[in-house]
């Protein structure tokens, strides 16, 4: 007779039903690299929005002498106009998680939405929609954000929104391609038959069955403008005082690396850790996402 594996305790366990989000954190759990960088993440995340709440030195506060070693008072020093380092970073790495997110679920509703209406519709309008994310993927995008970012503010939310408006292309290509094949699956055509709008189509079929990728790829675009939002504030293109950032910070200290490098190193490193980060929970997600894990351990 045939054993049965939930019975005897075996590695897999076949006799269970399992909902495929369960599947999916399952598979996630066992990723450890990247429940490892989710603990990163997190961990960043807190320093940077209830940092204020245990360290209370404003960010203004220009009281101390500039360049203080660290010290109790001033864990890590002082930069040059006398402002509180640690102050500085706790607030220079929220808003550049802040600029992150806005920027991925923007780009990703733009880009979703987009690639979806080229997908489904085709014809002309799928046409007009890839020639402009053609045109709008030859354009040098830094040098037009650093452009409008200086013409308009630097605010962080300016930055944001700017970044925002160049960095849904990719998701659109893939969504898109992702909606021509999803749009011949027998359910769309039921769907079609029985007088379903597009907009409804859209929805409540082709987007719930793309959330996959596109879970990964909104992971994935927090990591892009990080490095994005540090490039244009590193050149002083980008957040400007009295907003600060990751970038603005490393911007102005990079000149005391040598005498006094906790000041350049500190934001640096966690540019660095979050961008790995959240790179590492992206591959951890493209497994948990993949269809052909199909086995899952009890």
């Amino acid at each position: 007779m045939p054993t049965t594996v939930g019975a005897t305790g075996s590695e897999f366990d076949t006799t269970k039903a399992r909902k495929q989000s369960t599947l999916i954190v399952k598979r996630f759990l066992r990723h450890r690299l990247a429940m490892a960088s989710l603990v990163v993440f997190l961990l960043i995340a807190a320093f940077g929005f209830l940092g204020p709440l245990f360290w209370t030195v404003s960010i203004e506060d220009t009281s101390s002498r500039g360049y203080l070693p660290p010290s109790a008072e001033h864990p890590l020093g002082t930069i040059q106009t006398g402002k509180d380092m640690l102050a500085q970073l706790i607030v220079g790495t929220r808003l550049s998680l802040a600029i992150s997110l806005v920027v991925a679920l923007g780009s990703t509703i733009v880009g979703v939405i987009m690639g979806t209406l080229a997908g489904y519709l085709r014809g002309v309008v799928d046409s007009a929609i890839s020639r402009f994310v053609d045109l709008m993927l030859i354009i040098p995008q830094i040098a037009v954000a650093a452009i409008l970012v200086r013409a308009l503010s630097g605010s962080w939310y300016v930055v944001a929104l700017i970044l925002a408006a160049f960095a849904w292309m990719q998701t659109a290509r893939i969504t898109r391609g992702e909606t021509l094949s999803l749009s011949q699956r027998e359910y769309i055509e039921a769907a079609r038959a029985a007088g379903a709008k597009t907009r409804w189509i859209i929805f409540r079929h082709l987007v719930p069955n793309m959330v996959g990728t596109i879970t990964v790829n909104t992971t994935l675009a927090v990591a892009t403008a990080v490095l994005s939002e540090a490039a244009l504030s590193f050149i002083g293109l980008g957040v400007q005082s009295p907003d600060t950032s990751l970038g603005l910070i490393i911007n102005e200290n990079y000149s005391q690396i040598t005498n006094r490098p906790w000041l350049f190193w500190g934001p640096f490193v966690i540019i660095v850790l979050i961008s790995l980060a959240v790179n590492f929970i992206g591959d951890g997600l493209r497994d948990a996402f993949d269809p052909r894990q199909t086995k899952v351990r009890s």
